[in-house]
């Protein structure tokens, strides 16, 4: 199997069967946002303590890539402390403008995710969770909003 297509596998696996989609009552920090240019629309709910990200999930709809970022996500950051979670989005978003060259063993399965920059287009629905995400951690994004254009 090529590994194009491994990846394609990878982000339909995500797609199909999410980690961490659900809604969480409890959580300390919530955002929400939407692509208004594609649909997407993602909740991103973290619960931490004492700086540390306990618990990430999200709930929402959109494309498969879109999607399949946002439940790698989640997987990615639970267990680590603030600065690893904004680092971890720096990297991501580095790779996502074809900056920063992914390294498997750093990044894990978002590798997958690296064939869209050759999309320009699709690069907002593969960031769009982690730009939720850290308006969360921020606190800036308990009321929603739109992604930035």
């Amino acid at each position: 199997m090529a590994l194009d297509d491994l990846y394609k596998e990878v982000i339909l696996d995500h797609y199909k069967n999410p980690r961490n989609k659900r809604e969480m009552p409890d959580a300390e920090l919530s955002c929400s946002k939407n692509n208004p240019l594609c649909g997407d629309e993602i909740t991103v709910f973290v619960h931490e303590d004492d700086g540390k990200v306990l618990d990430v999930s999200f709930v929402g709809q959109g494309c498969s890539i879109s999607q399949s970022s946002a439940s790698m996500m989640t997987e990615t950051v639970v267990g680590k402390t603030r600065e690893e979670v904004e680092a971890q989005i720096g990297f991501f978003r580095g790779m996502m403008a074809g900056e920063v060259e992914p390294d498997e063993d750093a990044f894990g399965e978002l590798v997958a995710l690296k064939g869209v920059v050759k999309y320009p287009v699709r690069v907002k629905c593969a960031v769009l969770a982690w730009d939720v995400l850290q308006e969360a951690l921020a606190g800036d994004g308990a009321a929603g909003g739109s992604a930035p254009h």
